[in-house]
């Protein structure tokens, strides 16, 4: 009869897909997301027009971007 270590190392060899494997969260905090992870485009588009616009009330210009970037955070369940 043999022993065995009883901290004995994972028989599981590390790759690159598996290396964070373990860190990466579970269940319901894997599917919540972060709001500046989501909406990319409608932000820089809004950021772009608010920015770069050359009308005197950017605001009033850039309404119907503002409004799909709220939009677009509202389905990932953010109120902005």
């Amino acid at each position: 009869m043999s022993a065995q270590p009883t901290n004995a190392m994972p028989t599981t060899s590390a790759t690159a897909g598996n290396l964070g494997a373990e860190l990466k969260p579970a269940g319901e905090a894997a599917a919540q997301v972060k709001p500046c992870c989501v909406c990319k485009d409608e932000k820089a588009a809004r950021d772009e027009c608010m920015l770069f616009s050359n009308s005197s009330d950017p605001q009033q210009e850039c309404q119907d971007l503002v409004g799909k970037y709220k939009s677009c955070m509202a389905g990932f369940g953010f109120q902005i």
